[in-house]
Order: C-alpha cells, then sequence, then structure tokens
C-alpha cells in the first residue's frame, strides 16, 4: 500500500509539473521583435512576452499558429505597428470589445504614415491601406511607438512609477539615437543608399536622405530598369547593396557584381532595435 500511494504522489507531481505554467509572470503579446524590444524596456522584465514573428521570418506572409492565438488571448495586453496585413488580419478575429478597452495597442498612431506596400518572395501582400509599415526603423517614429506603449501599459498600471520612470529613461535614449543617426548622416554627405526591400522608408525621410530599392511592390526590376539603375549606381560610385536576411543574398548579386559593389545583409527586424538602427547606420555611412 505504501509502495502504491508513494507512485501515485510520483504521478501527481510529474502531471502537475506538465500542466505548470513556465512562468507565473502575467503575459503580453507583441507582433515583431522590435516591438518587444520596446515594451521590455518599459516593463523591465515584469511579463513574459510572446513574439509572434519568429527571428529571421518575413512579417508579410506570417500566419500565427493556434497555440499563438492562445497566448493572446490569455495576454493583458496585445501590441502592433497595426499596419501589417497579418496584424490586420489577426486583431480582427479579437471582439470589439477588446479593442474598446485597449487591449489592443496600435502603435502607429500619432505616426505621419507614408504610403508603399510590402511583400516577400515575389508574392505582394498590401499593408492597410498602401500604407509603409516599416515605421520601426526610423528613431524619431520610435519615440511616438514608444509613447504609446507606455500609455496603455499606464492606464493598465497607473500606480507604477517605474514603468514612468522606464519610459523617460528609454525616450532619453531615443533621442540621443535620433541625435546621433542625423549627425552620422551629415558628416558623412551620403545623400542614398541602395537596399533591395525597401524597408528604410521612415529613416529616409526623417534623414532626407534617398532610399534606392531594388524591389518595387513585391515585383523584381526589369531588364531596362535594372539597367538604368546600374548605370546610375556607377555614376554615384555605391559600393554598398544592403539585402534584408529574409531574402536570399542572390537576390542583389547582379548589381553587386555589374557595378563591383558589396553586398551588406542586414536585419530591420532584429530585437534590440536601438543597437539595430546604429548598425545600419554605420552601413550606410561609413561612420
Amino acid at each position: 500500500m505504501k509502495k502504491l500511494v508513494f507512485y501515485l504522489l510520483v504521478a501527481a507531481t510529474l502531471v502537475s509539473c506538465a500542466t505548470r505554467p513556465a512562468s507565473d509572470k502575467e503575459r503580453m503579446s507583441v507582433s515583431i521583435l522590435p516591438l518587444k524590444n520596446i515594451v521590455e524596456e518599459i516593463t523591465a522584465g515584469d511579463f513574459d512576452i510572446t513574439v509572434l514573428v519568429p527571428s529571421g521570418a518575413g512579417p508579410e506572409t506570417f500566419e500565427p499558429t493556434i497555440r499563438q492565438y492562445s497566448f493572446m488571448e490569455d495576454s493583458r495586453l496585445i501590441f502592433s505597428t497595426g499596419l501589417i496585413a497579418f496584424e490586420q488580419r489577426l486583431l480582427s478575429k479579437f471582439d470589439d470589445h477588446e479593442s474598446a478597452t485597449g487591449k489592443v495597442v496600435n502603435l502607429s498612431c500619432g505616426i505621419d504614415l507614408m504610403e508603399g506596400s510590402c511583400s516577400h518572395h515575389g508574392e505582394q501582400t498590401h499593408a492597410a491601406h498602401g500604407i509603409d509599415p516599416h515605421i520601426w526603423t526610423s528613431p524619431r517614429a520610435l519615440k511616438i511607438m514608444a509613447h504609446n506603449a507606455y500609455e496603455a501599459i499606464h492606464r493598465q498600471y497607473p500606480d507604477s512609477t517605474k514603468y514612468t520612470a522606464n519610459h523617460q529613461s528609454l525616450q532619453q535614449r531615443l533621442s540621443e539615437l535620433d541625435s546621433l543617426v542625423g549627425a552620422k548622416i551629415a558628416a558623412s554627405d551620403v545623400r542614398h543608399f541602395v537596399i533591395y526591400h525597401p524597408a528604410m522608408t521612415y529613416y529616409a525621410r526623417d534623414y532626407h536622405i534617398e532610399q534606392v530599392a531594388i524591389e518595387h511592390e513585391g515585383k523584381e526590376l526589369s531588364a531596362k530598369r535594372m539597367a538604368t539603375l546600374i548605370d546610375w549606381a556607377r555614376r554615384n560610385d555605391v559600393r554598398c547593396v544592403m539585402y534584408q536576411i529574409q531574402y536570399p543574398r542572390s537576390a542583389v548579386e547582379t548589381i553587386t557584381r555589374d557595378i563591383e559593389a558589396q553586398a551588406v545583409e542586414i536585419d530591420p527586424l532584429k530585437e534590440q532595435v536601438i543597437e539595430n538602427i546604429l548598425h545600419i547606420t554605420h552601413i550606410i555611412t561609413g561612420l
């Protein structure tokens, strides 16, 4: 009988461990990795944060799993850019009550949005109302996004002085990033950069620099347009062509070979967004 009781206790313990949540923390969800960085900077590890689009994947063709839907249902807040097509499809599944209570947080509110569309691997997927969704690549837009995130968190936890202090610190860092990026571009005298997928549109606008994209609306350049671009790149002494990790290097090999430039891999969707913007700025300016 003692052995039976012992085995029953062991079995109960194993079942308990198997069903026990990995953490007792409340959950929040974000659509892409850069948003996780913003939320974590404010909340300082107080929440388990679920990221829907994994590292290395492209958000434009992403589809959430059933498990991820479950995570979002359990989340205190859900943060998105509000602009990527999968976010629109996903968040439409939450009822009006959840949207009205502020559970679903659109971080693009207050940003001067630009026209554009996105695609991956030749499959065009327009963002909401034909708007370019890559707002997180600009420090100035990031400041607005961080403020929107803080406001949503503050409404849930109005007594948290820690979150207020963390937000103020993040805003200071983003202001310093804005100044540094502007200074580097001005010092370099660079007026344009070449990139495969137009993911730096807001960055280019905010710092008065031209983004020259090889891909346009999900389509490769025609032979005529490619020849024109190669001629322009030669005349402007382009030495670097950026391409995103979500695309193959072969996407830029023709132009880099013909103008004798270097193909440089970047990932605009990295989690550490401040360091990543500095890295991309270094590639663009050489500083």
